[in-house]
Formats: structure tokens, sequence, C-alpha cells
């Protein structure tokens, strides 16, 4: 039998209880998920593509995969075609949380169907308790001296704390 490999690509800058719950909820469709954090130094990250590598890696150490999916966490600089077609990866996974988010999911997978047609890309919507929550508004919220301890793990709450100034 053919292992089906998906990925899970972000910034996750910083990883949040929301991409732990897209990560898990993915892990049910294949049987290897590479969560894949990109570079994309055009966001302005708060954290290295490095730390966000041992971050993730740090957090999905605790997350419960009932179906021995292997979770595996890389860093990538390039399209992410190109990326998906070097790990063998047969799906993409989304997560959205918001019409927002679809209009510019729908524009990208539009874009990567022309790159890639043998990729699927798979959305997966947030959890009600997530659909709020993104990495920039943890952020945000954090640089204003607000609690934070709710959307992100005690790992990456004690990370944050290491960038404070």
């Amino acid at each position: 039998m053919t292992q089906r490999t998906g990925i899970y690509p972000g910034t996750f800058d910083p990883i949040t209880k929301g991409h732990l719950h897209i990560m898990k909820r993915a892990s049910k469709l294949v049987d290897k998920l590479i969560v894949s954090v990109a570079g994309n130094d055009k966001k302005n990250p708060l954290f290295t593509q490095s730390e966000r590598v041992e971050l993730v890696k740090a957090d999905i150490e605790g997350l419960n995969i009932a179906n021995n999916c292997e979770i595996e966490v890389q860093s990538f600089n390039k399209l992410l075609m190109d990326y998906a077609r070097d790990v063998g990866a047969v799906s993409v996974f989304r997560g959205l949380r918001a019409v927002s988010d679809f209009d510019y999911e729908f524009q990208m997978t539009g874009m990567n169907l022309h790159l890639a047609p043998e990729i699927e890309t798979v959305f997966l919507m947030a959890a009600d308790q997530w659909q709020f929550v993104s990495s920039s508004f943890v952020k945000e919220i954090y640089a204003l001296d607000g609690d934070v301890s709710r959307f992100v793990t005690a790992n990456t709450l004690k990370a944050l704390d290491g960038k404070k100034k």
C-alpha cells in the first residue's frame, strides 16, 4: 500500500492551538503529515524560521494522534507546489476561519491547481473556539500585554516572553 503524505504549510509565527487542532484533524486523513514552516520574510516574522520549527516540534510532542499518523516538521523556502512534489505530498491542508480566509485561499488554490494538478488542496474549517485566533492577533494582543495563554501552549507562551523587550 502506498503511503499518503500530506503537508500543512504555514508561517506559524507563532503556532497557536488552532494550528494544532487543524494538524490533529489533518492527521486523520493521511499516513504522514509534514508540518511545513515557510520562511516568508515578507511577513516580518517575530520568530526566525528555525525558532518556529523548534516551537512547532515542541508543541506537537503532546499532540494525541489517534491513527498513528507520522508527523514531521520541516522548513521550506520555495514555491509551495514544488516543495509538495519534492516531499511526495498528495495533499495540502489549509485551515479556514472566515470568509476572508476563503477568498485568499480560493485564489491560491486555483493557481496551485494549474501548477500541480496532481496535488489536492483540502480545506478544514476551524473549530468554533479557534475561528477568531490568528498568529497576528496573538502577537498584537501579547505586545499590548494582553493574556494569550488560551490561544497558545505554555511552551509558545514562554517563547513569546523571551521576545518581550
